[in-house]
């Protein structure tokens, strides 16, 4: 019983120590966003290219549930609730 309380315990510091932050890299360029999301943010100009959830759910046919948006900066997408994730640089056309 006290090895399920220990593992337990660490699960749970291993969790909270994941949350804590308000991004986290997927890999060298791209940049998840994670609650808590920013409420204000610099007016710098940095652009980033977002993975916007546009909130479609196809039922009978495969259909794209996200769209690229260019926002300009990370603080700005990530703050946009719909934003999932964010590279540098505008979006291609």
């Amino acid at each position: 019983m006290k090895i399920v309380a220990q593992i337990l315990i660490l699960l749970t510091i291993n969790f909270i120590i994941s949350c804590s932050s308000t991004a986290t890299s997927r890999s060298d360029d791209d940049i998840k966003c994670i609650h808590p999301r920013p409420e204000i943010c610099a007016m710098d100009y940095n652009p980033v290219c977002a993975i916007q959830d546009n909130a479609v759910r196809c039922v009978t046919t495969p259909c794209s549930s996200a769209e690229l948006v260019s926002y300009s900066n990370g603080c700005s997408a990530c703050a946009d609730k719909n934003v999932i994730s964010y590279t540098s640089g505008e979006c291609k056309k």
